[in-house]
């Protein structure tokens, strides 16, 4: 601390504790209502001066100041090398030889605070600290030394701590940001910047605070007390510097010297306001745009430069002068605030082959002091470049009609295409196959010609729509393309017929005159003047004794009935024909048939049975009935086929049927045991006898080439268990028709093995019969082959059995 400030604090504390200690010498103490006397510290004491007048005058008196002794003081941050002597406690009490001590109780007490027993000094023990605690609240008491028994009653009294300046400013929101528009005036407020200071605002100027700037100069201003920031400058302009650093001071004790200051930074931000036109970097541009150049493609580009930012710099474009026919357009590009130039026309090259236009770039936004919006203009200089170009048409679609019945190579139309070139190349036409599979139309490549390939039918197809290109022969990469539109005109080359197949139903019970049907008719050709139908019976049938016809005058007729007496039982059908014709140059007619049921009918007419079978059925018989008896006959029938049926299949012999085929089962015998069970299919092709490839063997699987020939004695097997004539007959019948396939159960086993010393067990090759072979000796083989020799060894009276 410096040396001043030391002896200021000590030149006060001993200032305090003089105070403190007079009224308890000066004041006599005043016996209080409970005849006991208060401490010095917290008693209030008053005295009384009299004085004596002559006689016969009024005695006057006068009251001293009383003292009010319940604070102390003492300064905050004191670190002297002894305790510092806060204040004294005495007692005006009458203790005679009574031992006395003082007692210090309360906030500090002991710790802080601590008292003298004997003579009442108070002493601060530590450095305090106003900002951290400004007052303490204590308890001071008179006590028997001996006893420890109260003399009196506890006063209570409070210890201030008294600020000095030791806490300079502070800012705590800084450091801060403001903006402000460019180009205000002087004066404008920016922001405001507030500092604290610790220190006890109403104890001296230790928390008064000046604001100052200590750089910023000449731009800003502060307001030492508000603390509010100001332009200080005219005309500061964004786009020659956008941002300022400020740095604000705040200082105690009023500004005055000795007193303790804190800094902070203001940044402070010009904003933009639209102050700057948009200019263009050039005063004159040139382009060169092919004469190609597709519709809405770029030709080219300008720039307005515009010092502003954001939604200020941005421009819109716009042709002011030269475009009068609107060949091109200028828009703006959002990204790059550019001009693209696009071409709205086509361009040509040997109608004009320059343009000059001015455009005019104009800021979006305005400030309203701006006096309107800023804009800028420049000149265009568009070169046309020429370009091979692809014919022309002189229609983009050509409408052609033709009548149906047109014969063929009849002209339908020309189409016509130029080069639009300065060079003017010769044009070739062609139809593009595409739009014409049926090939219905030809074009002549030389002059455009469009003529008939093959016959048309408006009824098939009214319209037809074709491609037709057009190519330099210069270039042939130059094509063009146009649509024609073939209308095929209508002839009346259809009759006209009934709309439906109609079937009309007659009522016996009917009335003469009822209509019976309505009948409209349709065709197929669409005349201008519309369709108009003319109905007629045929010749034969003018005089029809059971039906007339009559015209409704919309294009349809009814067909009534003449008479009342039609019976099913006489007739149950009749057909009408009746004549169509249209109104068409040539008129076409068809002759169209009305079939006419008879049907019975209830007594409201409603069509109940046309059949004449209804008719005759027995009185109380219903048709349900009637279903029901043909059901019950049909499954009788059914049960009587499948009973047939089973009795066949029970009594058929266990011989093979010549119409199945079961060449390939062989039975194999090679273990005992199984016996007939015991089979497996087998391919019959691996025994075959090599040596008997190169004979002849009918085939089965295809047609002989021979010219068939009937079987001779040709007959149905027997259905008894004579094998042996069976197996002869069919014997006979295979040797002696060489063309037919062997579609029998009897195959060639030619080959059993070279070196079998058995032979052949085959009886195909033999010419003898069954009678003259002696097979006794199966007998011999053993009961396995026993029903084997009973089946070969028949007598002759069995076979004639």
């Amino acid at each position: 601390m410096p040396k001043r400030s030391e002896e200021m604090l000590m030149d006060l504390s001993l200032l305090l504790v003089w105070i403190t200690c007079v009224p308890c010498v000066s004041v006599t103490p005043v016996q209080g209502p409970s005849g006991s006397s208060q401490t010095a510290g917290s008693a209030a004491a008053t005295a009384t001066e009299t004085t004596s007048l002559g006689e016969g005058q009024r005695l006057l008196s006068r009251a001293k100041r009383g003292w009010v002794w319940n604070q102390m003081f003492v300064l905050e941050e004191f670190s002297g090398p002894d305790p510092i002597l806060v204040g004294r406690l005495h007692t005006d009490l009458d203790v005679a030889s009574k031992n006395i001590k003082y007692v210090l109780d309360g906030e500090g007490a002991g710790t802080i605070f601590a008292i003298n027993e004997l003579t009442g000094d108070i002493h601060a023990m530590k450095r305090l600290d106003r900002e951290a605690k400004a007052e303490y609240t204590l308890t001071a008491q008179v006590i028997n030394a001996d006893t420890d028994q109260p003399l009196e009653p506890p006063s209570e009294f409070i210890i201030k701590v008294q600020d000095i300046n030791d806490n300079p400013p502070q800012f705590i929101e800084g450091p801060y940001h403001a903006s402000v528009p460019e180009m205000s005036s002087v004066g404008t407020p920016v922001t405001r910047v507030t500092a604290t200071d610790a220190d006890d605002p109403v104890y001296g100027n230790s928390a008064k605070l000046i604001y100052s700037i200590l750089e910023g100069q000449p731009y800003f201003s502060i307001d030492p007390n508000s603390a509010t920031i100001k332009i200080a400058l005219h005309e500061m302009d964004r786009e020659k510097r956008e941002v300022y650093l400020v740095v604000i001071q705040a200082k105690d004790m009023g500004g005055h010297m000795g007193g303790l200051s804190g800094t902070t930074t203001v940044t402070v931000t010009l904003t933009d306001i639209n102050d700057n036109p948009p200019t263009f970097s050039k005063s004159v541009y040139e382009f060169v745009i092919p004469e190609d150049l597709p519709i809405g493609k770029m030709g080219g580009k300008v720039k307005a430069n515009d010092q502003d930012v954001g939604e200020n710099a941005k421009s819109t474009y716009n042709i002011i002068e030269g475009d009068d026919q609107g060949v091109f357009e200028i828009i703006t590009d959002g990204q790059t605030q550019e001009g693209i130039f696009r071409l709205k026309k086509p361009l040509d090259y040997e109608r004009k082959r320059a343009y000059t236009v001015k455009v005019e770039a104009t800021n979006i936004r305005s400030e309203p002091s701006s006096g309107g919006p800023f804009k800028d203009t420049a000149t265009v200089h568009i070169v046309v470049e020429d370009a091979d170009e692809p014919p022309l048409f002189s229609k983009p679609m050509y409408l052609l009609e033709v009548n149906e019945n047109a014969p063929i190579n009849t002209v339908i139309g020309t189409v016509t295409a130029r080069d639009p070139d300065s060079s003017a190349s010769v044009v070739r036409y062609f139809i593009d196959r595409h739009t014409d599979l049926e090939r219905q139309f030809n074009i002549n490549a030389d002059d455009g010609k469009i003529t008939l390939a093959k016959p048309l039918d408006r009824e098939t197809d009214m319209w037809h729509n074709i491609t037709v290109t057009a190519t330099e022969v210069r270039n042939h990469s130059q094509i063009s393309r146009a649509i024609v539109a073939i209308r095929v005109m209508d002839i009346n080359d259809n009759a006209p017929e009934f709309a439906t197949e109609y079937e009309a139903f007659l009522c016996e019970n009917g009335k003469p005159g009822q209509v019976i049907q309505t009948v409209s008719a349709v065709d197929k050709d669409d005349p201008i003047q519309g369709h108009y139908f003319d109905y007629r019976l045929v010749p034969e049938m003018l005089n029809n004794p059971n039906f007339t016809i009559k015209n409704n005058q919309d294009n349809s007729i009814s067909v009534l009935a003449k008479h009342d007496t039609f019976r099913r039982q006489k007739q149950e059908m009749y057909f009408l024909p009746i004549i169509v014709t249209d109104n068409g140059n040539p008129p076409m007619s068809s002759t169209n048939t009305l079939t006419i049921r008879v049907c019975g009918c209830s007594r409201e007419g409603i069509v109940q049975s046309c059949n004449v079978e209804a008719y005759v059925l027995p009185i109380g018989l219903s048709m349900g009935a009637l279903i029901a008896i043909l059901a019950c006959i049909i499954l009788l029938l059914v049960i009587v086929v499948l009973f047939v049926t089973l009795r066949r299949h029970k009594n058929e012999p266990l011989i093979i049927k010549d119409e199945e085929d079961v060449r390939e089962n062989i039975i194999r015998y090679d273990d005992e045991g199984g016996g007939e069970e015991d089979t497996e299919a087998f391919d019959i092709a691996t025994l075959q006898n090599p040596d008997g490839i190169n004979g002849y063997l009918p085939r089965k699987d295809i047609k002989p080439d021979l010219q068939f020939m009937p079987r001779a004695g040709q007959h149905s097997g027997p259905n008894g268990v004579d094998v042996d004539e069976f197996i002869n007959v069919r014997l006979h019948e295979a040797d002696n028709d060489p063309t037919a396939p062997p579609y029998d159960s009897i195959q060639i086993y030619g080959y059993e093995g070279r070196g079998s010393t058995a032979g052949s067990l085959s009886s195909l090759e033999t010419v003898s019969s069954d009678s003259d072979q002696n097979y006794d000796y199966l007998r011999e083989w053993g009961p396995r082959f026993r029903r084997l020799g009973e089946l070969y060894s028949v007598g002759e009276s069995d076979r004639e059995t």
